[in-house]
C-alpha cells in the first residue's frame, strides 16, 4: 500500500513496499517535476519529467556519456537495460535519440508498477519493460541485437553474484552486435577487490575496456560507483576523458596499461566463484 507525505507547499513523497524493500519517491526541491527514487533509504535514480535528458547522479551522467558516444549524434539505438529503477537511462536515450528501440529487464514487478503510476513514460517512446531477471531476460535477446547494453542491477544495494561472471559477460557479448558497447555501473570500496575482479572478468570477452570513476574511489579512499565500458572496437577515450573531467563531480578515466595494472593480477570471476558486490558502509547514505 502506498503512503504519501506532503512536502512544504510542494508535491508529496510517496512510499510503497516493493520486492526490493521500501521504495520512496521524494520530490526534488529545485525541479518542479523532479523526483528521486530511494530503496530502503538508498538513492537509486533521479528523473525530471520536464527534462528527461537531465541526469542528476554522477554515475548516470557517466552512463549518459557512453550513450552519447555509442553512435553518431541523433542516430537511434537498440538498447538493453539490465535493471530498470526509475527508467532514467531509457528516458535519456529516448529523449536524445528519438526512434530508439529499448528493452528494460527489471525483476521487481511492484517497482515497475509504481514507476509507471508516478513517472509515466511519454507516448511514442519505444521502451518495452519486461518483468524478468536480468540474466534470464538477456538470454532471450537475439544474437547481435543490441547496439548498447547497460547493466545497473542492485538488490539490497549489491550487484547479484550471477551478474558478475565470465558466463554472464559471454551472454552480453552474444547479444551485442559487432562494434556494440557494454556499460556496467559497479559499486565498491577499499580494497576494491570486486572492482578489480570485474575488470578481469569483462576482459575475457572484450578486448577494449576503460573505467570511469571519482579519483577517490579509484585510489581506494572511499566507497562509490565506477562505470566500466567495454567493446570489441576502439573506445572514444579522449572524448570520454574530456566529458568526465568536465562533470560537476569530475571523474577520471583509466584504460590500457594503467587499467591492467589496476587489476593487480586478480583472476576473472566464474559462476562457481561469483559473489555479490560488497554492501556499502552503514553511513554511506546518511
Amino acid at each position: 500500500m502506498a503512503k504519501s507525505r506532503r512536502g512544504r507547499g510542494g508535491p508529496e513523497s510517496v512510499t510503497r513496499t516493493v520486492d526490493g524493500g521500501l521504495a520512496e519517491f521524494r520530490p526534488d526541491r529545485d525541479r518542479p517535476r523532479g523526483w528521486t527514487l530511494l530503496i530502503d533509504g538508498a538513492p537509486q535514480s533521479h528523473v525530471d519529467l520536464d527534462d528527461p535528458a537531465y541526469l542528476e547522479f554522477s554515475y548516470q551522467r557517466r552512463l549518459g556519456h557512453v550513450a552519447d558516444l555509442a553512435a553518431p549524434p541523433g542516430k537511434p539505438l537498440q538498447a538493453v537495460h539490465l535493471g530498470g529503477g526509475a527508467l532514467t537511462m531509457a528516458r535519456y536515450i529516448a529523449a536524445t535519440r528519438p526512434r530508439s528501440t529499448q528493452q528494460v529487464l527489471e525483476i521487481d514487478a511492484p517497482l515497475v508498477q509504481l514507476v509507471r503510476e508516478r513517472l509515466p513514460l511519454e507516448s511514442g517512446w519505444r521502451i518495452r519493460v519486461r518483468g524478468a531477471d536480468a540474466r534470464a531476460g538477456l538470454a532471450k535477446i537475439p544474437d547481435g541485437w543490441a547496439d548498447l547494453i547497460i547493466a545497473d542491477v542492485f538488490g539490497g544495494a549489491r550487484t547479484p553474484a550471477h551478474l558478475t561472471s565470465t558466463e554472464f559477460v559471454a551472454e552480453v557479448r552474444r547479444a551485442l552486435q559487432p562494434g556494440g558497447c557494454y556499460a556496467a555501473n559497479l559499486a565498491d570500496g577499499p580494497p576494491l577487490r570486486f572492482l578489480r575482479g570485474q575488470i578481469a572478468t569483462v576482459r575475457t570477452a572484450f578486448p577494449e575496456l576503460c573505467l570511469t570513476a571519482d579519483p577517490a574511489v579509484l585510489r581506494g579512499k572511499r566507497f562509490g560507483n565506477a562505470v566500466l565500458l567495454a567493446s570489441d572496437r576502439p573506445l572514444p577515450l579522449a572524448e570520454l576523458t574530456r566529458r568526465a573531467a568536465g562533470d560537476p563531480h569530475a571523474g577520471r578515466v583509466e584504460h590500457g596499461r594503467a587499467l591492467l595494472d589496476f587489476t593487480g593480477g586478480t583472476p576473472p570471476v566464474t559462476d562457481a566463484t561469483a559473489v555479490a558486490s560488497p554492501p556499502p558502509p552503514a553511513d554511506t547514505f546518511a
